[in-house]
């Protein structure tokens, strides 16, 4: 993983609204929880293509930006926010129903990390600590696909999570120090299952689950308090009830190394969740070596 830098988040300020106190470093819980209600008006995907449909020039451009973005770290991305509006600007002109299901999961991914990457350079740009301070940062519309105006938001809850892959958790970013780590490459159609598997393995190994069997305790990301519901019953993604620790740690285990996941299943583990870290980030996995030419 290239670390591309984080930003300290100074002291903590609170405020209380309706009864909540709720940190400046945080997410409004109330509003959380409105914007997820709220995508629920976005019509659900419908990729109608039975053969894949490949995009190849989309892909490149997207390359492109996280090339220069693994060369150049996190301060590219101010300079590259008028290629990633050129890049949603591209992706607004397809309609994704019109795509086969794994491209139009892939074209959503894309779309996605794309959004929260501007985000991250719109924070940069204004000397914020965390893209939670910039106004509207997952709420205000952001692409229009279709005719419907989504915001980052509208993206992941109306449209993502009614794919029924809870995989996608460990892909999609948000420009802070605890969300997974960036791909280093698009989401494909005709890779993303693999691609998929191989981004929760990476978040979990990299921070996302951490086992102490002298404990007995199996810490997870708070992605997992949060979403922990679409793991455990993908088929009704996106999902609104927490899941229960002992069906979380067995539906995470999967992705874990095999001695690791034996032993969770031996000990039936006390489930932790890990606090989140909201600073200012932008993590990059580097790109694996190519093999040896034969």
């Amino acid at each position: 993983m290239l670390g591309l830098g984080a930003v300290d988040v100074p002291g903590e300020q609170t405020t209380v609204i309706r009864g909540w106190h709720v940190t400046m470093t945080q997410p409004n819980p109330l509003r959380v929880a409105w914007s997820v209600l709220r995508a629920r008006r976005v019509r659900p995907p419908a990729p109608r293509a039975s053969e894949p449909v490949d995009e190849p020039d989309r892909h490149e451009d997207l390359a492109t930006i996280l090339e220069t973005l693994a060369a150049a770290g996190t301060p590219a991305l101010v300079d590259l926010r008028s290629r990633l509006d050129r890049y949603r600007d591209r992706l607004a002109g397809v309609d994704p129903d019109d795509l086969d299901r794994p491209s139009a999961l892939a074209y959503w991914i894309d779309l996605y990390n794309a959004g929260a990457l501007r985000l991250a350079g719109d924070a940069l740009a204004a000397g914020r600590t965390t893209v939670l301070r910039v106004p509207g940062a997952f709420d205000d519309p952001w692409v229009e696909v279709a005719g419907e105006a989504l915001s980052l938001n509208d993206v992941e809850h109306g449209k993502i999570r009614r794919f029924g892959d809870p995989r996608i958790h460990g892909a999609l970013v948000c420009g802070s120090v605890s969300c997974p780590t960036l791909r280093y490459e698009p989401f494909v159609g005709d890779r993303i299952d693999r691609q998929l598997d191989d981004q929760m393995r990476s978040f979990l190994a990299a921070g996302g689950a951490s086992y102490g069997p002298a404990e007995g305790t199996l810490t997870l990301s708070r992605v997992f308090l949060w979403y922990g519901g679409d793991f455990t019953r993908p088929s009704r993604m996106p999902t609104w009830l927490p899941a229960r620790a002992s069906n979380l740690a067995a539906a995470v285990s999967r992705w874990l190394a095999d001695d690791v996941a034996r032993a969770i299943e031996a000990s039936d583990p006390k489930v932790r969740f890990a606090s989140y870290d909201w600073g200012l980030a932008c993590s990059l996995a580097a790109r694996p070596p190519s093999p040896p030419s034969s």
